[in-house]
């Protein structure tokens, strides 16, 4: 029994620790910075660039080209507000009536079916409010026939939009 109780003893003898290393501590420093570009300073050289060019774009000429859209657009959109108009004052009982309103109509759908797409007239006000009177001039004639009267409120907020329209046409808007 003996030789048993000496083989646990050796057994639970623990180990001696391992021996202490000194622990070297270093100061990390990042090399000088050389002519390289962060990421950030790009995007904000590019933002600012952008910027730029995008603020500078009104002053330049327009092209030939969309100096004859935009009398095309002004020719055609007083066209079709003189159209407007005449239908507007025609009496109920002129025997015309239902030919003018079909004229209108084929006018109103070319004209927003040409300039709808059109995303620089998108934004301007004449188009804005020459679409808004179009829309409710086309839409009484289609719900109600092209013999109904347009009723007075209606025919008033109308002939409005046409004026507000005509005003921003003249003043390139």
């Amino acid at each position: 029994m003996a030789s048993a109780s000496a083989a646990t003893a050796t057994l639970l003898k623990p180990n001696p620790p391992p021996p202490h290393k000194p622990t070297i501590i270093t100061a990390s420093v990042s090399p000088p910075r050389t002519h390289t570009i962060l990421r950030r300073d790009f995007l904000s050289l590019t933002a600012a660039s952008t910027l730029l060019l995008t603020q500078s774009i009104p002053f330049i000429a327009p092209s030939p080209a969309s100096a004859a859209e935009d009398e095309e657009y002004v020719k055609d959109t007083s066209a079709v507000i003189s159209k407007v108009r005449t239908t507007l004052t025609m009496e109920r009982t002129d025997p015309k009536v239902a030919e003018t309103v079909a004229e209108l109509r084929e006018a109103s759908n070319s004209w927003v079916a040409k300039y709808r797409k059109e995303k620089a007239l998108l934004g301007k006000a004449s188009f804005r409010d020459m679409y808004a009177a179009l829309n409710a001039v086309s839409g009484h004639y289609v719900s109600f026939g092209p013999t109904a009267p347009i009723p007075a409120k209606r025919k008033a907020r109308i002939l409005e939009e046409m004026e507000t329209a005509e005003k921003a046409l003249s003043r390139g808007r």
